[in-house]
């Protein structure tokens, strides 16, 4: 059995152990199953540890984060082990692990670049950058409908829709997180865009709930700058194929405008 905290009442998504270690609060919690977490805060908790590790080779901005999901994440106490795979004089790329249990749960992979100032023409085909549908303050705000007898991830964050309609085909939804990812630390941008992107095939889910399974089993993050503020929009549409397969894909905005894009792969099953 996992080791999980169960605290009636966690403040961050998780908290700090010895040795590199981390303890996941009911706040991770997904819709799959109750003891499994959303892969949205574990992402991020791994984009956190390549995140300090690219910084100490001053790369400051990571464009690109893909996640492999091995296996569903539990509750429970997890280690996160990240490494340089190559470093050059602008990027580098890094890969890193996050177990549980003794087992390998996600393995991902991210490059790096270091940042510095560029002149560009200021009138460029395809800009300026489009902005989100609506802005935050014109959005709707709005819970994700997942058991009220749970605490979860509709607890970490809060969800404000600006276009669309949770569950119903294309839509576009604001994220913003009320706790921590981990206990005493500020989320980075990055942190940020990983919880809320996981949400992407959600969101815009074309298919019943109550008949089917579209778990992804990845999720690619393209930044081409680092977004800002606490509120990242993702603006997702989800396709289905006609073997079991499908894609969610989404435009990442910020009070800014566009700041990247993800994909996630779908497995698509009748449930039992």
């Amino acid at each position: 059995m996992p080791t999980s905290s169960r605290d009636a009442s966690p403040s961050s998504a998780f908290l700090a152990l010895e040795n590199g270690a981390y303890r996941a609060s009911d706040l991770t919690r997904g819709p799959w199953h109750p003891d499994h977490q959303h892969a949205g805060p574990p992402i991020a908790l791994v984009a956190r540890e390549i995140e300090r590790a690219a910084a100490a080779l001053e790369m400051t901005h990571v464009a690109r984060l893909t996640a492999n999901l091995f296996r569903p994440i539990p509750i429970a106490d997890l280690t996160v082990e990240a490494r340089s795979d190559y470093v050059g004089r602008n990027v580098a790329h890094f890969s890193a692990s996050l177990r549980a249990g003794g087992k390998e749960v996600a393995r991902c992979t991210a490059l790096a670049q270091r940042e510095a100032p560029v002149d560009v023409p200021s009138r460029l085909p395809g800009h300026p950058l489009p902005a989100a549908p609506r802005s935050v303050e014109d959005s709707v705000v709005k819970k994700f409908p997942f058991d009220p007898e749970l605490a979860g991830y509709q607890d970490l964050i809060e969800s404000r829709v600006a276009e669309g309609e949770f569950f119903k085909g294309p839509s576009a939804v604001w994220f913003r997180m009320r706790y921590p990812l981990v206990a005493g630390e500020e989320p980075s941008a990055l942190q940020r865009v990983a919880v809320a992107a996981d949400s992407g095939n959600g969101i815009s889910s074309v298919l019943d709930w109550r008949r089917y399974l579209f778990v992804n089993s990845d999720l690619t993050i393209n930044l081409l700058r680092r977004p800002q503020g606490e509120w990242i929009c993702i603006d997702a549409r989800t396709l289905v194929g006609p073997a079991g397969g499908g894609i969610a894909e989404a435009r990442i905005f910020d009070s800014l405008g566009l700041a990247g894009r993800s994909t996630q792969s779908l497995s698509i099953r009748l449930r039992d």
